[in-house]
């Protein structure tokens, strides 16, 4: 298990931008797959996007794809999540999670979330 902090959340209005960052202190991010995942109010856990280790390959669910992006940065063992278009659908806690998509649930590895909360 790696620590994971997320930070950059807040209220924003529809059609803002925000960006999300996740830190592990003490640890090392660098040589895995990190993914940010969601989770609305009565909601399940959705998945949002992942990143290869080297930073080449991303992926997008379809209801973020095309308004957000994700990167990172391995030297400063960190990686990101730019939110734009945000519509009120997009209000959530937001998680960075250690893994890929198909391997972030079974690594339970998630930080303590950053909330975004988007607003008419």
């Amino acid at each position: 298990q790696v620590q994971l902090v997320e930070s950059g959340g807040g209220s924003v209005q529809a059609g803002g931008s925000l960006r999300l960052s996740c830190a592990a202190p003490g640890g090392r991010m660098d040589n895995s797959a990190m993914t940010w995942v969601r989770q609305a109010p009565g909601k399940e856990l959705e998945w949002v996007s992942s990143i290869s280790s080297d930073g080449y390959e991303t992926l997008y669910s379809d209801s973020v794809k095309d308004r957000f992006t994700i990167s990172r940065d391995n030297a400063k063992n960190e990686v990101y999540l730019r939110l734009s278009e945000l519509f009120i659908e997009d209000t959530a806690m937001y998680y960075c999670a250690r893994g890929g998509r198909s391997s972030w649930r079974r690594l339970d590895n998630r930080g303590q979330g950053t909330q975004v909360t988007v607003s008419s």
